[in-house]
């Protein structure tokens, strides 16, 4: 039976126009005549005969799809990191709208939505296989729905107690898992010559979620008469509604797509696994801690300036993430990292005088400077991981064994590193609590970061390590 293919996207117009089909009801071949290996695209958006690696499918066709699949994957993991982060911005306008919270009980609504992302990033990474890349991301988006409306409902009641808050403010962590799927489900679309900067664009893309509501928030709740928190909630239930139905319309599932359990296993098994896995917990871990502590720092310390300045420390930290890859391709993931962990100790050293002396300025520029160095951090830690796995390999079957093994410590760096977005926060609350500021807890920070920059170098820098002269 001959059947008329559906009508391109504007991605796909530009190609020769595919071939009648007779694949079954609903199926359409998107490459051209003579194209090898042929791709067909069946009902529900699966596509069977995908191949980034084949260049004449890629030329085709399969460039414009994979591009297609990236824009719709970044926005929609753009709006998870956005979720997560809500309650970053929300926890220090808590007061104003009626919430009697202890220092200890607003730093704790700011963690616990990391580590519930972190906890979810690993079974998000294997949803996409199982479920395909296009279908979760329908359903990740609508799971947004959940923490923005239960937000919307919670601001408006200053009387709940602070375990419902907390229940509240940890259903945020669904769109911290957004990014383990998203980046699983665009490595499968892009060949390895372009996959790093592929998963580059998709990260930062994310990245940007979190100043984006950190800039929005503060100025749509205020918009009419009053403070009204409620929206901050409100304002993400069209857009997740939005995402899905692009995801719906546009996005495609891979059928040959498959993420190995063993790989995990194999890559828990490594010591390497673990080591990369804390170096990431400083960079990553730093971002997002810092990121979702740093308006309730401005609140509690200035709280003379306006918490709409507070969303240029996450962009500056989202747009460096790239940044950081491509000096790491120049010179060394290794030395970037070491680099970015002393520009990290030198940020936060100077924040800490600049609590001493009540300088706003020295305190905000510290804090920039810090962020700068944790995105060129998370980038460089990224182009590590393949660099490290792939040391020594043999032959192509070897190559291969290392390259599963080091997307499966790419998952668990991820969910790990992810944990210093709660650690952080509550560093913050115990040094409060304890010794009636942050100083303390920065000046912790400040010896991890010689802990880690330490150990990035000893393992993986220096000419004397395993790895001798080695790029990694």
């Amino acid at each position: 039976m001959t059947q008329t293919p559906t009508t391109p996207a504007p991605e796909e117009a530009s190609a020769p126009p595919p071939t009648s089909v007779a694949h079954g009801s609903g199926a359409v071949v998107l490459t051209p005549p003579g194209t090898a290996p042929e791709l067909v695209r069946h009902r529900g958006r699966w596509l069977h005969g995908w191949d980034p690696e084949n260049t004449d499918q890629w030329q085709a066709v399969g460039r414009a799809v994979a591009r297609r699949n990236l824009v719709l994957s970044i926005f929609a993991e753009f709006l998870g990191f956005a979720v997560w982060a809500l309650w970053s911005i929300v926890v220090p306008q808590l007061p104003e709208a009626g919430f009697a919270l202890t220092s200890d009980q607003m730093f704790w609504l700011i963690a616990v939505p990391s580590l519930v992302g972190a906890t979810l990033r690993i079974p998000y990474t294997f949803a996409v296989p199982v479920f395909g890349g296009r279908n979760w991301t329908i359903v990740s988006a609508l799971l947004l729905l959940a923490p923005a409306g239960a937000l919307a409902w919670a601001v408006q009641r200053p009387d709940l107690s602070f375990t419902v808050l907390l229940v509240v403010a940890a259903l945020a962590g669904v769109g911290g898992g957004n990014f383990a799927s998203s980046m699983a489900n665009i490595s499968f679309f892009y060949p390895e010559r372009e996959k790093g900067r592929a998963l580059g664009l998709n990260a930062a893309g994310g990245n940007i979620g979190t100043a984006a509501v950190q800039l929005a928030v503060p100025l749509v709740i205020v918009i009419g008469a009053g403070v009204h928190l409620e929206r901050a909630g409100l304002m993400f239930v069209p857009l997740a509604v939005v995402a899905a139905v692009l995801a719906w319309r546009y996005m495609d599932n891979v059928k040959d797509a498959a993420t190995d359990p063993r790989a995990y296993g194999s890559a828990a098994r490594q010591r390497h696994t673990w080591i990369i896995s804390f170096i990431y917990i400083g960079t990553f871990g730093s971002f997002i801690g810092f990121s979702g502590a740093f308006p309730t720092l401005l609140k509690n310390e200035f709280p003379a300036m306006t918490l709409s300045i507070a969303f240029l420390g996450a962009l500056v930290g989202s747009v460096a993430r790239p940044a950081g890859g491509i000096l790491a391709d120049r010179l060394g993931g290794a030395l970037v990292t070491v680099v970015a962990f002393g520009v990290m100790a030198a940020g936060t050293v100077s924040a800490i005088f600049a609590l001493r002396s009540g300088s706003f300025g020295l305190f905000f520029g510290s804090f920039l400077l810090l962020f700068l160095a944790t995105g060129a951090g998370n980038g460089s830690v990224y182009r590590m991981i393949p660099a490290v796995f792939r040391h020594g390999a043999g032959d192509d079957v070897d190559r291969a064994r290392r390259a599963k093994v080091a997307a499966g410590c790419i998952g668990i760096a991820g969910a790990v590193g992810a944990v210093g977005g709660f650690l952080i926060p509550r560093g913050f609350a115990v040094s409060t609590t304890q010794t009636g500021g942050i100083e303390a807890a920065l000046w912790v920070i400040v010896a991890m970061y010689a802990v880690m920059a330490a150990t990035t170098w000893v393992v993986y820098g220096r000419r004397g390590s395993a790895f001798g002269d080695a790029l990694i």
